[in-house]
C-alpha cells in the first residue's frame, strides 16, 4: 500500500539592475496527485489478498510545501469473503496523512503519519472486524528506508490472540526497503519485513521482494517475486491458508503497470 507523492517545480524570473536571473525552482505550495494500477494480484506485506486474481487500485494524494501530505487509496480486495461466505466485504479504503521532510543537505529524510485501513461491508454478529489503524514512522538515506508501523487499534486485520479472548493491539511492522534508479527508466527494488501479531505468534512472519522497474514514458512497469515464511497450508497450526486451501503467503510473481497524473 505503497503512497507516493510528487512534488511539481516552478521556476520565477527576477529582473535587477538590468540583468534577469531565474531564482532556484521552488515547490509548489500545492499539490494534488492521482494514480491508477492494474496488477495482476494484490499482494500486502507478502499475503495475498486477492486470491490470485487481478485487483484494480488507485488514490488520491494532496501534499503541502511545508511537508504536510493526506491521501487515500483504495483496491478490490477478495480475503475476508474466501473465508467466510456470510462476509461480504470486497473493498479496501486507506485514510492516511502525516509529515515528511529531508536534512543532512537532502541526503536523509523522514516521515512520520497515521494510516486507517477500512473495510467497509456487512459482517455476521460478534465478528472481528479487519478494520486497522496504524502509527508509523520512517527514516530514509538516499535509496535505502528503514520505516515501523505500529498498530493502536483493538485488533490488527481481525486478528485475536491465540486463545481467542485477547486483543492485538501493539502488533507492529519493521521493513526496511531499498529502491535503486539504474537510469534510462529502469529501476531495482528489494524489500525485508516482519510481522509481529501481538499475542499470536502463529500468525507473526516474514516477507521478502525483489523486483524491476521500468519507466515507459506512459506509465511504469513493475514486476517482483514475494515470499515469506508464513505458516501455510501444509504445517500444523497453519494461518495463512484460505478456504481454497491457497497458500496466501506463497512465493510468487507480481507484474504492475501504475500510472501517475
Amino acid at each position: 500500500m505503497r503512497k507516493t507523492l510528487i512534488a511539481t517545480a516552478v521556476l520565477a524570473a527576477l529582473a535587477a539592475s538590468s540583468t534577469v536571473m531565474a531564482e532556484e525552482a521552488a515547490p509548489a505550495e500545492h499539490t494534488f496527485t492521482a494514480n491508477v494500477t492494474l496488477a495482476s494480484e494484490y499482494i500486502y506485506r507478502g499475503i495475498g489478498q486477492t486470491n490470485r486474481k487481478p485487483a484494480l487500485q488507485g488514490g488520491f494524494d494532496y501534499s503541502h510545501a511545508s511537508g504536510l501530505y493526506a491521501g487515500v487509496w483504495g483496491s478490490n480486495v477478495s480475503w475476508l469473503s474466501d473465508g467466510r461466505s456470510d462476509v461480504s466485504s470486497s473493498l479496501e479504503i486507506d485514510l492516511y496523512g502525516g509529515y515528511k521532510n529531508t536534512f543532512a543537505g537532502g541526503d536523509w529524510n523522514y516521515d512520520v503519519g497515521v494510516l486507517r485501513y477500512n473495510y467497509p461491508g456487512t459482517y455476521p454478529d460478534g465478528y472481528t472486524k479487519a478494520d486497522t489503524t496504524e502509527l508509523y514512522g520512517a527514516i530514509g538515506w538516499k535509496w535505502l528506508t528503514l520505516k515501523y508501523s505500529h498498530v493502536v487499534s483493538s485488533h490488527i486485520f481481525g486478528f485475536t490472540s491465540s486463545n481467542g479472548a485477547d486483543n492485538t493491539r501493539g502488533s507492529g511492522y519493521l521493513e526496511l526497503n531499498a529502491a535503486y534508479d539504474l537510469g534510462d527508466g529502469w529501476g531495482v527494488l528489494g524489500h525485508v519485513g516482519h510481522q509481529k501479531i501481538k499475542n499470536n505468534d502463529d500468525a507473526s512472519y516474514t516477507d521478502y521482494k525483489v523486483g524491476v522497474t521500468k519507466d515507459v514514458g506512459f506509465g511504469t512497469v513493475g514486476l517482483s517475486y514475494w515470499t515469506t515464511n508464513a505458516k501455510a497450508c501444509g504445517d500444523s497450526t497453519p494461518v495463512y491458508c484460505n478456504a481454497f486451501n491457497k497458500d496466501l503467503g506463497e512465493g510468487r510473481a507480481l507484474l504492475s503497470f501504475t500510472k501517475t497524473f
